[in-house]
């Protein structure tokens, strides 16, 4: 699709939502269950497609991806009337007898930009809070996955016409002639970098923005931990998705007392998990394109590889790999890994740890491992994350209830559950002023009103 057919796009959907079908939200639950059903009729041929594109197991596909949309859709179906309802706030007794409101509104025509490493999760989790708050949307899924698009583009085909949901693909090209657009709203998951070009493009029109990015997301194992256990939950968050996940385990800071021994553990893991060639084993993902392989073998030359480090680039393939011996001021270090590559530093101290946390960006998730909860609520205290686990990796994402989201350069706003629907929605205070008593006290002349209003404001 070109400048024209998009701008062309924008005006049907900007003319649909003005006929304003979709504040109805007898019409939003409609399009919540059409979407529901067309997952579960798409299902097998989605999971397919993800097997064919990045090599992702059924079981995956569904306990990360498919299974998250659907129990959020079915969230905001049961939610959606009493969190559409206009709630009610006390109004001060300078404004008495009016009663204050806040209503939610859709903002309008939205934008999704979505990467590819959960392609599913990532562009129909937001998706859901957008209909649910009544808004129209263009969805923009990464051009590196051919057979997921072809599935998605016929099922949001299908399922919706084009006037209220539509999908578009394309390259960079198609993302630029996109955010020169003007939109009521965009919603991005994606890099750092891309992140900043999105709010940049925004600004030019002042457009509200969630931006969810990434991060060098650490994880801390100090010397009284459950070793056994943080090893195989380390092992099983760093690896999902072959360590394509913005909230993976990104570092590994482990205190030196028990270093040796946490690796050797994780090692172990590592082979229960994915066997002694995990090239065979069909629960292990690939690496996206050749581009993102080349870099991430570029990183597997300074440090002491103690487990994996096997690579093959005709299938794209890089063994769950743990690197030894990284300093700080390795390649390695220095961006996000977005791979199956783990780095392993040392502390003798937990507030040094904690320093070298704190002297890096904010990152989108954080994880600590301790058997002193006391301990870890003071870890908490002092450093700062996006969203974090105590003893685990990853499940804070599993929780609908929760906010998801980053902050600082891991990115801005928050969704899931009502977080989505309230993201998607202009947040409107309106006061309804009484027709029958009109208090004197805010009109002109004023003479000596002054002290009978501040006793009204400070009341």
């Amino acid at each position: 699709m070109d400048q024209q057919g998009i701008e062309k796009l924008m005006e049907k959907q900007y003319r649909f939502f003005q006929s304003q079908e979709t504040l109805s939200l007898k019409f939003r639950l409609k399009a919540l269950n059409k979407l529901k059903k067309a997952l579960l009729e798409h299902e097998e041929n989605l999971m397919k497609a993800l097997w064919e594109d990045l090599h992702k197991s059924s079981f995956e596909t569904f306990a990360h991806e498919l299974g998250q949309v659907l129990k959020e859709l079915d969230v905001q179906r049961k939610h959606l009337i009493s969190w559409a309802k206009p709630r009610r706030k006390r109004s001060p007794l300078s404004i008495l007898p009016s009663k204050s409101y806040v209503f939610q509104e859709p903002y309008g025509n939205v934008l999704i930009m979505s990467p590819w490493n959960y392609p599913l999760l990532l562009l129909i989790d937001p998706l859901i809070g957008a209909i649910a708050a009544g808004n129209t949307v263009v969805l923009k899924p990464s051009p590196y996955l051919k057979a997921f698009s072809i599935y998605l583009d016929r099922m949001i085909g299908e399922t919706f016409p084009r006037k209220y949901i539509a999908v578009v693909h394309g390259d960079r090209t198609i993302n630029q002639v996109l955010l020169k657009q003007k939109w009521d709203y965009i919603f991005f998951t994606g890099s750092n970098m891309l992140g900043k070009l999105v709010m940049k493009a925004a600004a030019e029109n002042l457009t509200p923005v969630t931006l969810e990015l990434g991060g060098k997301s650490p994880c801390i194992v100090d010397d009284d931990a459950n070793l056994k256990l943080a090893a195989r939950r380390i092992v099983w968050g760093k690896f999902i998705n072959a360590g394509q996940t913005c909230i993976a385990p990104d570092y590994l800071l482990v205190h030196e007392k028990v270093k040796d021994e946490l690796l050797s553990l994780m090692k172990l893991e590592i082979k229960r998990f994915y066997g002694d060639n995990p090239q065979k084993s069909p629960d292990l993902c690939r690496i996206v394109n050749d581009q993102a392989f080349e870099r991430l073998s570029s990183l597997l030359t300074q440090g002491t590889i103690v487990a994996g480090g096997i690579t093959d680039p005709v299938q794209r393939y890089i063994a769950p790999t743990i690197i030894d011996g990284v300093d700080p001021d390795f390649d390695i270090m220095q961006e996000e890994i977005f791979g199956p590559l783990l780095p392993v530093l040392t502390f003798s101290q937990l507030p040094r740890a904690i320093d070298f946390v704190n002297s890096c960006d904010k990152p989108l998730a954080f994880y600590f491992f301790s058997n002193d909860l006391q301990k870890a609520r003071r870890v908490i205290a002092q450093t700062s994350s996006g969203g974090a686990c105590i003893n685990d990796t990853i499940l804070h994402i599993a929780n609908g209830r929760l906010p998801f989201g980053g902050v600082g350069k891991s990115g801005m706003g928050k969704y899931h559950g009502r977080y989505s629907f309230e993201t998607f929605s202009n947040q409107r205070s309106i006061v309804f002023s009484s027709r029958w008593l009109d208090l004197p006290f805010k009109y002109p002349p004023y003479g000596n009103k002054l002290k009978w209003m501040k006793k009204l404001i400070t009341w």
